[in-house]
């Protein structure tokens, strides 16, 4: 369990190698240790590495007495949305609280009961880790539908917003769009429309989820206007109005 948590957490880049330093030193201390950083970039993780047999809360407190009582540490995640942070100050006497923070929390009980704090940076900051978690999630993902799927990773534009769980969704989202058929293609488009549509506008107002895929394939495929609307059986004139009209998807 100890080295299945430790491989999921990526350490190629020197931030998070330092991460990974501290929580193996941690590990073998009773300190207190908040680790922040926004989402999605390996808080969690960290956190039962340094102590993977600690039971894990979530911002619902009812519960932690109870499971204080049986366990020596404790892990808290997302300790910004904990509404009485007094109550950390008794656990604290007996046990070793281990949280996680998605913001940089400033507040004087914070600072009392975690002497120690870890600071994980997102991804945009750390690129060197970027392949490596992709490389994981793809894995995952092929032994999750036993597949043996190759993704070109390097040529993938990876959305950063929400760091490692963004590359989650674009790996499965890849994965998906390499199985999908027809039939899938029209079900999802069906589900997003059905509670969208209802005026008299509509069948215009949503051309564009046609338009655009077409016109973007249509450009890496055929690689000039010409050709496109050559293969298109468009007119050139009517293939620049589309693209004008579609400009801010494009």
């Amino acid at each position: 369990m100890e080295q299945d948590v430790a491989a999921n957490f990526i350490a190629n880049s020197k931030a998070s190698k330092e991460a990974l330093k501290s929580a193996n030193i941690l590990k073998t201390l009773n300190i207190n240790v908040l680790i922040e950083g926004p989402t999605g970039v390996g808080k969690e993780l960290l956190a039962k590495y340094i102590s993977n047999d600690a039971p894990v809360i979530k911002e619902n407190l009812s519960n932690l007495k109870q499971l204080s009582q049986s366990s020596k540490d404790i892990i808290i995640l997302n300790i910004e949305k904990c509404k009485n942070l007094h109550i950390f100050e008794e656990i604290d006497k007996k046990h070793r609280i281990i949280a996680t923070s998605n913001q940089i929390t400033k507040s004087e009980i914070i600072d009392k009961i975690f002497p120690i704090k870890i600071y994980i940076p997102p991804l945009q900051d750390r690129p060197e880790d970027i392949l490596p978690i992709a490389k994981k999630f793809l894995k995952e993902a092929n032994e999750i539908f036993s597949r043996d799927l190759d993704i070109n990773l390097e040529k993938i534009d990876f959305n950063l917003d929400e760091n490692g769980d963004s590359i989650k969704k674009d790996i499965y989202l890849h994965f998906f769009l390499e199985n999908i058929s027809d039939k899938q293609i029209m079900m999802c488009l069906e589900k997003y429309l059905i509670n969208k549509i209802g005026t008299q506008k509509d069948y215009k107002q949503f051309l564009y989820l046609y338009e655009v895929p077409l016109i973007k394939a249509g450009f890496k495929r055929f690689k000039s206007q010409l050709k496109m609307a050559e293969m298109l059986g468009l007119n050139r004139n009517t293939l620049r109005k589309k693209i004008n009209e579609n400009k801010d998807w494009l």
